[in-house]
């Protein structure tokens, strides 16, 4: 026990392990999600994050040291949000002809994402702070925690909202998507990308092309319009 404790030490000290075990764990999550038949339940963002959480409580690591491992996972964000672009691209012309349709939708979807959750927590005698950082929760967690900032709420506690909010648009989004009988792929893309952001917007393109484009294309204009608006709205009515 005590070289296997002497060898962990030593290996935690690279951040190419926390790279690894990072890939490594999203890699059999996947193939967990895909024996599974894809169950929403069986998301692998979400396996991947418990089973990482364990470890780390497991081997006493801390966030910020396993972070300094696997910040390069981090810093792909950004390329693969560019990389939306492509499906969208491919679908351009569909874009066009629903231009009026997209624009009623995100006005909709944003304002019932951010209103309703407000309502709810308000009702339920939240801290005006927690409301505050519940409001943008449906948009892309840089963007919700700088709004969130701006209105006078927790950043942090924004960015954790964030991901529960998106995957659990990506676990029971298509399962209410399908209990309402939508079966149009450019409807089911624009409210999942709406309501879930990335992680919604990932669950899309694995189902349908179509889907995944309006899916970016939504998660996009929902956080340009919430990033705007929001503030805005926010000293009219608070």
């Amino acid at each position: 026990m005590k070289d296997l404790h002497e060898t962990w030490v030593y290996l935690s000290a690279s951040p190419l392990l926390h790279l690894t075990l990072t890939l490594v764990v999203f890699v059999a999550a996947s193939s967990v999600f895909k024996r599974a038949g894809r169950n929403p339940l069986a998301n692998p963002v979400l396996v991947s994050m418990i089973a990482i959480v364990l470890l780390l409580l497991l081997t006493g690591t801390s966030y910020q040291t396993y972070f300094d491992g696997a910040q390069f996972v981090h810093f792909l964000l950004g390329p693969a949000t560019v990389s939306l672009a492509i499906p969208l691209y491919r679908q351009l012309n569909r874009v066009r002809q629903s231009a009026l349709a997209i624009l009623v939708s995100l006005l909709c979807g944003s304002a019932t994402a951010v209103f309703s959750a407000v309502a709810i927590a308000w009702l339920l005698g939240a801290q005006a702070s927690s409301v505050m950082s519940l409001a943008p929760k449906s948009i892309t967690a840089p963007v919700a925690m700088a709004v969130s900032e701006k209105l006078g709420g927790l950043p942090s506690l924004t960015a954790v909202l964030v991901i529960v909010t998106g995957i659990c648009g990506a676990m029971l989004g298509p399962l209410v998507l399908n209990l309402l009988k939508i079966t149009d792929w450019s409807a089911r893309g624009m409210a999942m990308g709406v309501a879930s952001h990335g992680i919604g917007t990932a669950r899309a393109l694995q189902v349908n092309e179509l889907a995944g484009a309006f899916a970016g294309l939504a998660m996009g204009l929902n956080a340009l319009a919430t990033a705007v608006l929001l503030p805005l709205v926010w000293r009219l009515f608070f």
